[in-house]
C-alpha cells in the first residue's frame, strides 16, 4: 500500500511549521534543537516519499544523508548546550547574548 503524493507532501510540510514554530517561539536551546530536528526530518520525509512514488531509492539514501548531518548537529548542540550550562546554569538563549569572545 503507498500513500499518496500530496499526503505525504502535506505531512511534511505540517511538520516542518511545528518545527519552525517551535523554533522561533522557544527560548531554551534544548527545544530549539528539536524543533530543528523536526524540520530536518519533515524533508527527509519528503525525499522519501518522493522516491517511493517513483519507484526510486533515491529518496532513502537522501534521507540517510539528513540522518547524518542531523547527528551532527545533535554533537554541535549538546556541545553549546554543555558550556552554556557550565557558563550560566541555564540553557536559555537570552542568557548566551551577554557572552563575550
Amino acid at each position: 500500500m503507498s500513500l499518496p503524493m500530496e499526503q505525504g507532501i502535506l505531512l511534511a510540510a505540517i511538520l516542518f511549521c511545528i518545527g519552525l514554530i517551535g523554533l522561533l517561539t522557544r527560548r531554551n536551546v534544548l527545544f530549539m534543537l528539536m524543533s530543528a530536528e523536526v524540520m530536518l526530518n519533515a524533508a527527509g520525509l519528503v525525499f522519501v516519499v518522493d522516491g517511493s512514488v517513483w519507484g526510486q531509492a533515491d529518496g532513502q539514501v537522501m534521507f540517510i544523508f539528513i540522518l547524518t548531518m542531523a547527528a551532527a548537529e545533535v554533537c554541535v548542540g549538546l556541545a553549546l548546550i554543555i558550556q552554556l550550562f557550565k557558563k550560566f546554569k541555564s540553557v536559555d538563549t537570552d542568557r548566551a547574548s551577554a557572552m563575550r569572545g
